[in-house]
């Protein structure tokens, strides 16, 4: 257990919170990622897993739009937290809503993985893409983000749910005659360590990514300052200030697990490009735009946010919940403004209407007798991308 003083020291056990690894595979490896370097950092700690089952987990007949709570995936971790049966709890970023709960704080956003998605050939198709699959293909996606977007570049092909972990979707692939392709995001391939059943690798012009996708967070309680100062050298400079301004992006549209939004993220030495884009859900309906914002050259050789000498400081300025460490508010700032001007400029060209056509749509086909899902979600309630759709 963690010293009650808040001092990191002597024999103090760091807990993690993770989901179940029968559950989830993909996510105990994550946090085994977090764990390790956490373990290198930290020499003198000892780093403990804990994990559980969350009620998203026992949901997998129903495809991720049509369920629309992103506290699926996290409340039963989120609980542990606020009880202090676990410090720290590791997530894929693209989980995590833009307005966490109160008293929780993104502590650290790890370097970021290739955000891409990627395109898995069942079989019989290994030397195909999907420009040259034949007419009527189908496509296993459970992102409406990807399917709207997919279904304007390639219209002959035929997009449907699939549900599942990583191994149980690319068994459903490789055993059955359903699918033709399965569309992954390359980090959760990666991690598994599929590389090399990857057929294709899609570019921004093909298909964005998910706000977030690639990076994993690690949240914490924010008046916890020793583990915040803790998790300091797990921080990636560049690639928290992309999802920043991503998730401002997304936290400014209102954007939902139910509409689809995307983002293509570039950061160099001196400035931060991103595009994002909204689509109707048969991706007859565009929107994109790219703003940039320039970043003053970072006053270290290290990509990394840690601070040796003085504690993390948590700041009451809204970065969608990743905690402001000293000295790095500019990039923040910059991050953050850049998301939510070009949220600005999509809504002010129609995002709005775009997003609400594609809401309304799919709550019409909401399966309101089914008994594994929750309540609806009051008007005042946020939902956000895709939810655990790897």
């Amino acid at each position: 257990m963690a010293s009650s003083n808040g001092n990191h020291t002597g024999a103090t056990t760091i807990r993690i919170g993770s989901r179940e690894s029968e559950v989830r595979e993909l996510a105990l490896k994550q946090t085994h990622i977090v764990r390790d370097a956490l373990q290198k950092a930290h020499p003198h700690l000892k780093f403990e897993i804990i994990t559980m089952k969350t009620h998203g987990d026992k949901i997998l007949n129903v495809a991720l739009s049509k369920i629309g709570s992103k506290s699926l995936f996290t409340k039963e971790l989120e609980i542990a937290l606020e009880e202090k049966h676990v410090d720290i709890v590791v997530h894929s970023l693209k989980d995590l809503p833009t307005t966490l709960p109160e008293g929780r704080v993104i502590g650290a956003v790890c370097e970021r993985e290739d955000p891409r998605d990627v395109v898995i050939m069942h079989p019989k198709h290994l030397e195909a893409s999907l420009a040259t699959l034949p007419k009527g293909s189908v496509i296993g996606t459970s992102s409406v983000r990807r399917a709207a977007q997919l279904k304007r570049k390639f219209p002959d092909l035929v997009f449907e749910s699939v549900r599942g972990n990583l191994n149980t979707r690319l068994r459903k692939l490789e055993e059955g005659d359903t699918y033709h392709a399965l569309i992954l995001a390359a980090a959760g391939v990666m991690r598994m360590g599929w590389e090399d059943k990857i057929s294709q690798y899609l570019e921004e012009d093909t298909c964005m990514y998910a706000v977030g996708q690639g990076a994993l967070a690690v949240e914490c309680r924010e008046d916890d300052s020793s583990t915040v100062a803790l998790l300091s050298p797990l921080g990636h400079l560049n690639t928290t200030v992309a999802v920043i301004a991503e998730r401002a992006l997304m936290c400014t549209l209102e954007g939902g697990c139910s509409a689809p939004v995307a983002v293509h993220t570039k950061v160099t030495e001196d400035q931060l490009n991103l595009q994002g884009g909204v689509w109707s859900l048969d991706g007859s309906e565009e929107l994109r735009h790219t703003m940039s914002t320039p970043l003053a050259e970072p006053d270290s050789s290290s990509d990394s946010l840690e601070q040796p000498v003085k504690m993390a400081k948590v700041s009451t300025t809204p970065y969608t919940g990743v905690v402001s460490r000293q000295g790095l508010d500019h990039f923040m700032s910059q991050a953050h403004n850049l998301g939510v001007n070009l949220a600005k400029h999509l809504l002010s060209a129609g995002a709005d209407r775009i997003l609400q056509a594609a809401k309304e749509q799919n709550n019409a086909n909401l399966p309101s007798n089914n008994p594994n899902l929750p309540p609806s979600s009051s008007n005042g309630q946020k939902k956000e991308v895709e939810v655990n759709d790897s």
